[in-house]
């Protein structure tokens, strides 16, 4: 459970858990040694003492000569009986507590004979008591030291991760101008660190760089061809041609169109920086969903689908065209694609739209995974890639949209947002 604690907690617990071992290891030493000195040093003064009693005063006839704390008894002379309670103590040193009270007791056997001392040591249990209060205090006030001192410490050997965690983090991080984060930091642990992230970094941006040269030359590169195409059908649409030669003339446009609009799309994402705005447009929902109508409309009907475009509320908002359009009409092609039969219908809402099908559906454990490249679903129609749902959800990413997906047999629904938090 310790390992998945913040790294800051663990540095703080683990300085806490050393401070207690030791200051406890230490408090318990001071008690330990008070009480051997206790009772070496009572011992040896109880001994003398009971010495100089059996040999100047009883072995003369006279009455001990004991302070009002010290009670002498003995089992040889009736006058100093050893009470019941003192019975069976072993020879030497002994602590007798009883109740509030507490007696040190020595006792010493010559030939058989059994002698003793008794002292009254409330007091010095008193002070032995408060010996013991002010270690424990001690030991306390040292862990609520050691709590603090411990999260300073965790927090200041912290402070340089979490400033380059937030310089990594940071967007601006994967521009090709961006300073390295190494020289930042002294040649320590968190040195190397940060010599690792430029190290990575470097290599992201490097891949970042050539993926969007690559972009953006393919797609100028394909504008010239695909202009002299438009111009090549523009001409023949004017030639006296056959109705077949008209339909496959109107398929070259019309896919010549589609190729245009991708290439714009793929030009405009690969001018796309991460720490720009999101794209803005001035073509109202409404104007682009009838352009993608009237071009997919045609295809639909030309396979017996029943298409429909209806506006259940209207949205005023203004959007890129090249984006947007390129969205509605992958999830038309895809409508298009798996729905054999049936109708197809765009629907346009306040700050969304969506797209329903009564197609052959999408299993549900396929709904995450459809919109990854190269992934088709089971009853793959077209010549597609499986790169159309990937463009879209991309496409959604760049600009703030949401994408969602209903499907079951015989109704499939794409919904688009395209103001989330409205």
């Amino acid at each position: 459970m310790l390992s998945k604690q913040p790294f800051e907690r663990r540095i703080l617990i683990a300085f806490v858990l050393m401070t207690v071992m030791v200051s406890g290891l230490f408090s318990l030493s001071i008690v330990g040694v008070v009480h051997f000195i206790e009772e070496h040093l009572v011992s040896q003064e109880m001994s003398r003492e009971l010495g100089e009693t059996l040999n100047e005063d009883i072995r003369q006839g006279r009455p001990p000569r004991l302070d009002s704390s010290t009670q002498f008894f003995s089992s040889y002379h009736d006058q100093y009986l050893i009470p019941e309670q003192y019975t069976g103590l072993q020879e030497g040193f002994n602590e007798v507590v009883s109740g509030n009270e507490a007696f040190y007791i020595y006792v010493q056997k010559i030939n058989g004979e059994t002698y003793m001392l008794v002292q009254e040591q409330q007091e010095f249990e008193a002070r032995e008591n408060a010996l013991f209060n002010v270690v424990l205090a001690g030991f306390l006030l040292t862990v609520v030291a050691a709590w603090g001192l411990g999260l300073m410490m965790a927090r200041k050997v912290m402070a340089p991760i979490s400033r380059l965690a937030q310089q990594v983090r940071h967007r601006d991080q994967l521009h090709p101008l961006a300073p390295p984060l190494a020289p930042d930091y002294p040649d320590d642990e968190i040195g190397q660190l940060a010599a690792a992230f430029d190290s990575t970094l470097g290599q992201v941006r490097q891949s970042l760089e050539r993926e969007r040269l690559f972009t953006s030359d393919v797609s100028h590169e394909l504008r010239t061809p695909l202009m002299v195409i438009a111009t090549s059908c523009e001409l023949l649409a004017e030639a006296p041609l056959g109705p077949r030669e008209k339909e496959q003339v109107a398929r070259i446009a019309r896919a010549s169109e589609e190729m245009r609009e991708l290439v714009q799309t793929f030009l405009q994402l690969a001018r796309d920086k991460s720490n720009e705005a999101v794209f803005v447009g001035d073509r109202t929902l409404a104007t682009i969903a009838h352009e993608q109508a009237s071009r997919w409309g045609a295809l639909m009907k030309e396979k017996g689908l029943d298409f429909q475009l209806a506006e259940e509320g209207q949205d005023d908002g203004r959007y890129n065209a090249t984006f947007l359009g390129t969205v509605m009409a992958n999830l038309l092609r895809n409508a298009l694609h798996y729905t054999e039969s049936g109708s197809v219908r765009l629907i346009l809402e306040q700050g969304a739209f969506r797209i329903e099908d009564s197609g052959a559906g999408i299993p549900a454990e396929q709904h995450e995974r459809i919109f990854q490249p190269f992934v088709r679903g089971a009853q793959a129609r077209g010549e597609g890639l499986g790169l159309g749902l990937s463009l879209v959800k991309r496409i959604c990413a760049k600009q703030g949209w949401q994408v969602s997906l209903q499907s079951e047999p015989g109704h499939t629904r794409f919904r688009v947002t395209l103001n989330p938090d409205t």
